[in-house]
């Protein structure tokens, strides 16, 4: 069977997407190329790889056996690369990093500031996820490094702390919710909203809500949390978003912040490898700088 690395980039990504059209993405593959390329592989091995269905794909056993193999493959080459690159003069490194919204856009950037600047020829290849999905980046070595919230199952990975996220509301200052302590997300949901455009944080929120058989009335999207704290003083709608968010894009929108009630509400965000032997070098020291920085 003539497989080679793309080939099995590609079909661990589709397997851990459960999606022809996400794992595609993920390796930057047009979804009739994927297709074909998949196609070819199950012609090659003569056997059926992947089961089809309107809920997505799932691995056949055969290609159970294949996502194991290749997980193996693809990690002794990153080890390959790691340990070579110690001794390459001038050679950049990559680090694979996947993280949810509010660690992408609250914390991380200070954090890789200094540790990137020290480090000149290692590369950050940062993807936002929601932290399920990263856990199974992690766990699938479709990832190096993952932050995520410590709702999700993490069993088999190593975990740091890494910080706190708290969400809250934002309102305007002279609304009558700005008199109040702390809210309950469900004595809300009767309210105009303005939220994210994409993300893994607002499919969080979302998720929320529909839990509770409802859904956000949501008049806009906006790209960004300073964005929202416009429209917010303006009176469009209520916001949600870390507290970090909050007090930053409230210094110039002119609004308050209320934190929710809700347990989800208050996520504590872990910094996660596989087995630190498994780790090249790069991406031991970036997780060890991160996962300092959060044990204080």
């Amino acid at each position: 069977m003539r497989f080679d690395l793309t080939d099995l980039r590609l079909f661990l990504a589709v397997v851990d997407a459960g999606s022809m059209t996400h794992g595609a993405a993920e390796v930057g593959f047009s979804l009739p190329a994927a297709s074909e390329r998949l196609r070819d592989m199950e012609a090659i091995g003569k056997v059926k790889l992947l089961e089809r269905g309107r809920r997505g794909v799932r691995p056949t056993p055969a290609g159970e056996a294949l996502a194991h193999h290749a997980r193996l493959i693809l990690r002794q080459m990153a080890e390959m690369r790691g340990e070579l690159s110690e001794h390459a003069s001038g050679l950049r490194a990559t680090v694979r990093l996947a993280a949810n919204t509010a660690a992408l856009t609250e914390f991380l950037p200070q954090r890789l500031g200094a540790w990137m600047a020290a480090h000149p020829r290692i590369d950050v290849d940062l993807k936002e996820r929601q932290s399920i999905e990263v856990a199974r980046a992690v766990a699938g070595d479709l990832v190096e490094i993952g932050i995520l919230s410590g709702a999700v199952d993490t069993g088999g990975l190593y975990l740091r702390p890494f910080a706190v996220d708290r969400l809250v509301v934002v309102i305007p200052r002279d609304h009558a919710l700005a008199a109040s302590r702390r809210l309950a997300f469900a004595d809300i949901l009767d309210r105009h909203f303005v939220g994210l455009a994409d993300g893994a944080l607002q499919v969080h929120i979302d998720a929320q809500a529909q839990r509770l058989g409802l859904r956000l009335k949501m008049r806009l999207r906006m790209r960004t949390f300073e964005g929202i704290c416009h429209l917010v003083a303006a009176g469009v709608g209520l916001g949600i978003m870390p507290e970090t968010a909050a007090r930053r894009g409230g210094r110039s929108a002119g609004t308050a912040y209320v934190r929710l009630a809700d347990d989800w509400a208050t996520r504590r965000l872990s910094v996660c490898v596989r087995p630190e032997k498994e780790l090249t070098p790069a991406a031991r020291g970036l997780f060890e700088h991160l996962g300092s920085v959060g044990s204080h």
